[in-house]
Order: C-alpha cells, then sequence, then structure tokens
C-alpha cells in the first residue's frame, strides 16, 4: 500500500510541476535498455500517446501504456515528462498479467532523436502476484517525419 502512495505522490507532483503537452507529432520507434532489452515505439494522439513495448530478454511480454505529456515552464522545448499507466501480457512460463505504471523524462533533439530514462513498476495480477519495482530503462527512439513538434496547453 505504501508503494502505491508513493507512486500517487510522483504522479502528482509531476502534474504540479509541469504543464501539458497537446500532442506528440511523429511515430517514434527504438529499444529501450535495462533489466530487460525491449522493441519500444510511441504512437501519437492528441492526449494521452500510445507507448508501446515488446520484451524480448527472458521469454517475450507485450507491454502497452498510455501516458500524458508534460514540459517544465521556461525549460528546453524538447524536454518532456510523462506518467503512464497500462497492461502488461507475460508469455514466458504460460502466461502472466500486469498492470504496469510509466514514468520518465526524456529528450527530443533537432534532428530524429529522442533519448530518455524511464522506470515501469508492476503489479502482477495472475500467477506471481505481487509488486515488483524494478524495470528501469534507457531509451533511444527515432523519430519520423520531420520531428518533434509540441505546444504547451493552456
Amino acid at each position: 500500500m505504501k508503494k502505491l502512495i508513493l507512486l500517487s505522490f510522483l504522479l502528482s507532483g509531476t502534474m504540479l510541476f509541469g504543464h501539458s503537452v497537446q500532442a506528440q507529432s511523429n511515430w517514434e520507434a527504438g529499444v529501450r535498455f535495462g533489466d530487460g532489452f525491449s522493441i519500444d515505439a510511441t504512437v501519437p494522439f492528441k492526449a494521452p500517446r500510445v507507448h508501446l513495448a515488446a520484451y524480448v530478454d527472458n521469454g517475450f511480454a507485450l507491454g502497452g501504456y498510455f501516458d500524458w505529456l508534460f514540459s517544465l515552464d521556461g525549460g528546453p522545448a524538447g524536454l518532456k515528462f510523462y506518467p503512464g499507466v497500462g497492461p502488461e501480457f507475460y508469455f514466458t512460463n504460460g502466461f502472466d498479467f500486469a498492470v504496469a505504471g510509466d514514468f520518465g523524462a526524456e529528450y527530443s533533439f533537432d534532428f530524429p532523436l529522442t533519448i530518455g530514462l524511464d522506470w515501469r513498476p508492476r503489479i502482477m495480477v495472475t500467477n506471481n502476484s505481487g509488486f515488483y519495482g524494478g524495470n528501469w530503462g534507457i531509451l533511444a527512439r527515432f523519430r519520423f517525419a520531420d520531428g518533434a513538434s509540441f505546444s504547451k496547453a493552456n
């Protein structure tokens, strides 16, 4: 329960210190290294964006997260923070299901590269039920099209 309260404070703090980013203008695809290796992609929607991951290290798992993007007032234009949540499906030893958080910061350069650091804690619902607080990662994604264009919400 203490960990859920901590996650709530992290989410609230992110919302208090930033402003919502209305939209992500491009598809992104790349890799994520950390507790495991994954293929990582983002799909632009008005808000939230869809953040997809295919974990391919010790078995196979799929994750889909809904991320809300925020930027800092007066901060670098390419710097964004995001809290998110979504399901994870594990196909390693049978089938497992988890509800996961997705908390991170990323920077989009003027050229088509986004780099970031994130944390994806999860609560396993089936079989190996419980809270797992690992899964830190560093990511690098290629942006398709002309580059990212972000606007702050009013």
